[in-house]
């Protein structure tokens, strides 16, 4: 499990230890994938933490051989990180934010991909799940690297479902709407209230609701425990929008 120290890659780690799956959590902040693992063998599950960097390929092979030894080889893959931060702005000569956000988002998951894969197909079974945005489908400006990140990591894993087809292993793609968790709380907040605003000009920010994290963990879960046989694809999840009081149906009005 990526991105496991907060958000969705946390709530996901905490729902499959529920339902009996061994996790290891792992993200850059291994302190508090540590503390989320405790809690989990607290509750009589198996949880694991260890450090891991998506833009460091050797983190990422530590990560796996560290992951092996522990629980074996994995038959579910999650790829939950995600790096977000405003694009510099028009014209400044700086690469690191597109650079760094495509490094961990995109880059870092087809590595961590390479090493788990095979032994998934040698078994003839296993599940990847790729943890998308809905900004594929509603790209925000300002947000040109996390947009062409997800759109890069939402086409890897439609032409692995093509590859893999026929092996046992299923890739799927769970794309959640606006979700309330961490990222972006690092942003300036002078100039994520510029981005926001420019983000409702352009019709991207439709209602004030948010999923809560675990409400993506559940589709996650879902995917992952869907029965031989039966592939989601993709699952496309939204918050439901605040009840409006204006709106009365035949049966108010009878």
């Amino acid at each position: 499990m990526t991105g496991a120290s907060s958000g969705i890659g946390l709530a996901t780690a905490k729902a499959l230890a529920r339902r009996g799956h061994p996790v290891v959590l792992g993200a850059r902040r291994v302190e508090r994938c540590a503390e989320a693992a405790a809690a989990v063998r607290a509750d009589g599950g198996e949880a694991h933490a260890l450090a891991l960097d998506l833009a460091d390929p050797a983190s990422i092979a530590s990560f796996v051989a560290g992951a092996t030894e522990r629980v074996g080889e994995a038959d579910v893959v999650v790829s939950c990180a995600g790096r977000d931060l405003p694009d510099p702005d028009l014209g400044a000569d700086d690469d690191t934010v597109f650079d760094t956000t495509l490094a961990v988002n995109l880059s870092g998951a087809h590595r961590l991909v390479g090493l788990v894969l095979p032994p998934m197909v040698r078994r003839r079974r296993g599940d990847l799940v790729f943890v998308t945005s809905e900004t594929v489908r509603a790209p925000r400006p300002r947000n040109k690297a996390y947009v062409a990140s997800k759109w890069g990591l939402e086409g890897y894993a439609r032409t692995l479902q093509m590859e893999l087809e026929g092996t046992g292993v299923r890739a799927s793609i769970v794309q959640p709407g606006q979700t309330l968790t961490e990222m972006g709380s690092d942003w300036e907040p002078q100039r994520a209230g510029a981005i926001l605003e420019e983000w409702v000009h352009f019709g991207l920010a439709r209602h004030s609701h948010f999923l809560n994290a675990s409400a993506v963990a559940d589709a996650i879960v879902t995917v992952i425990e869907t029965a031989p046989g039966t592939h989601l694809t993709l699952i496309e999840v939204q918050p439901e929008a605040p009840v409006r009081r204006d709106r009365t149906t035949s049966e108010d009005t009878t």
